[in-house]
């Protein structure tokens, strides 16, 4: 891939103060993208991620929100925005993986993670839609996940919210094609958290490659996405998952 391709181009990724998030938004500075780092709670880790962006040459601004939260989205979007002028990226990675038995389940248990996989994602999409449709170029990146995609066991609401993720990808990849935009679904298969040093034996006896992914693994996915070399891919779940099957 050209080293700076994406010199000149802002780039929003929720969830960023670790692990996933983290990576995709330094392997998007490290191209030369300006990157808006999100996080719901803990601002040291996203000043972090912002800090080793930074590092690369490439701006970064820390907006602390969460995502499930419409009063705290539209004043993250707008202090984007009114730094940037438009966010020509957008990466919807923040999201929550609660286990509870269905029967057990809450209003505010399915609210909590309904309202910041996939209402989340609609909001931000509405708020930088407009400024990617004046550019006629844009890249949506949502993520769903192996295991909501085949229905998480105890986690209706996860499942729930992930196949709404890809309902709305695929809507927004028809609708906004004719204007050089692309949305694609990223579906990551057992990822190690950035802070583990191995692999857990009893999680790769059921991955065909032998091993764990890594953070870096979907950072590099999500990057392709964001270049123009990906112009002609939208509408897509691709999954990274070391070839399980979901």
């Amino acid at each position: 891939m050209t080293d700076k391709v994406l010199t000149g181009k802002t780039a929003f990724v929720s969830g960023s103060g670790q692990n996933i998030g983290r990576a995709i938004a330094l392997r998007l500075a490290e191209l030369g993208c300006t990157v808006v780092v999100n996080g719901s709670s803990n601002a040291e880790a996203c000043e972090e991620t912002a800090a080793r962006i930074r590092a690369t040459g490439a701006e970064a601004l820390v907006a602390m929100g969460d995502m499930a939260r419409p009063e705290d989205v539209a004043r993250i979007t707008a202090a984007a925005l009114d730094r940037f002028g438009a966010i020509d990226i957008l990466v919807n990675n923040a999201a929550r993986r609660p286990h509870k038995p269905f029967l057990e389940m809450t209003e505010e248990d399915w609210h909590g993670v309904v309202d910041v996989a996939l209402t989340g994602a609609y909001r931000t999409a509405r708020a930088f839609l407009p400024g990617m449709v004046d550019r006629k170029w844009g890249r949506i990146i949502n993520f769903a996940g192996m295991k909501a995609m085949r229905g998480y066991f105890e986690g209706a609401p996860i499942s729930a919210a992930k196949h709404g993720v890809w309902g709305l990808t695929k809507a927004l990849s028809t609708e906004f094609a004719p204007h050089g935009i692309t949305a694609n679904v990223i579906s990551p298969g057992q990822i190690r958290d950035e802070t583990a040093t191995a692999d857990d034996p009893k999680r790769t006896a059921t991955i065909p490659a032998g091993f764990m992914g890594r953070p870096d693994d979907i950072a590099s996915v999500a990057a392709f996405l964001a270049t123009p070399e990906a112009r002609f891919v939208t509408g897509q779940m691709i999954a990274v998952n070391g070839g399980e099957q979901t």
